[in-house]
């Protein structure tokens, strides 16, 4: 697949560590100039550490080692206006904007009677209010381009229900709606929209759930997934580049408005 994003430019928000550096970095060994958009810092909910600025750089130094320009950028995708900056910064940059990633999000856990509406605001304000902020910003640049590719990051969450996770379920229902509400707008303009939905994946998050929830990593991956296949508590990050890498190139141009799951199996209980 070496090529396959030569010249191109791809936005990854969440790119400080976990999925989205994994794809950011998946994407620049293809060839695609990178740009990596993160909060890179502690927010009030949920109460574990997010990305930082030293991924963030270091994310750029990879990108450039192996040969392709970066941008990272520090904000919130709650953010319109630091949305709006990084956009228009990239453009002044690169001139384009070929692959979004939206894979910014949070998850924690809160029972129906013991969640608190700063927290439900906070869940759907983070995954789904901020995938709409960055498509907005993004998708005139590609519609005027007559292509370009939205990877939205749902979950298994997406498609199923889940204990002590209404505000996280909603917010990821909504992001598969969303999907599909776009990929119907902007396939007249030559755009395509999918939606992935991994189940739990090896990332720093587990380590963040883990803490708030007094258990192991390992705990909350069997917990929150019962995946089918034997000895697969979760997948890897590398996992889900190698889907995104798919979609987001040519080999899919007619896949769009669908749904793209990487279970070890989940879903079919």
């Amino acid at each position: 697949m070496t090529g396959d994003f030569a010249g191109r430019v791809a936005f990854v928000t969440g790119a400080a560590h976990g999925q989205g550096r994994a794809v950011a970095l998946a994407l620049a060994a293809q060839g695609a100039d990178i740009v990596g958009f993160d909060v890179a810092a502690k927010i009030e909910y949920p109460a574990y550490a997010q990305g930082s600025t030293a991924e963030l750089d270091s994310l750029r130094a990879e990108v450039e080692a192996l040969g392709r320009r970066a941008l990272v950028f520090v904000g919130d995708v709650r953010d319109a206006a630091a949305i709006q900056s990084a956009v228009d910064a990239t453009i002044a940059e690169f001139g384009r904007i070929d692959v979004l990633f939206n894979n910014a999000g949070i998850v924690a856990y809160a029972s129906l009677e013991d969640m608190t509406e700063p927290e439900w605001d906070a869940m759907i304000d983070v995954n789904l209010k901020g995938p709409f902020l960055v498509t907005r910003a993004i998708a005139p640049h590609m519609k005027r381009a007559g292509r370009g590719v939205i990877v939205n990051n749902s979950s298994v969450m997406g498609l199923r229900g889940g204990n002590r996770l209404s505000h996280y379920v909603a917010s990821k229902h909504g992001l598969t709606g969303l999907t599909r509400a776009w990929a119907i707008e902007l396939a007249p303009f030559g755009v395509r929209v999918v939606s992935i939905h991994p189940t739990g994946v090896n990332t720093p998050m587990n380590d963040g759930l883990a803490q708030l929830e007094g258990a192991t990593a390992i705990e909350i991956a069997e917990r929150s997934a019962g995946n089918l296949l034997p000895g697969v508590p979760w997948v890897e990050t590398a996992d889900v580049a190698e889907l995104v890498l798919y979609l987001a190139s040519d080999r899919a141009r007619y896949v769009t408005g669908s749904q793209h799951v990487v279970d070890a199996g989940l879903l079919t209980r």
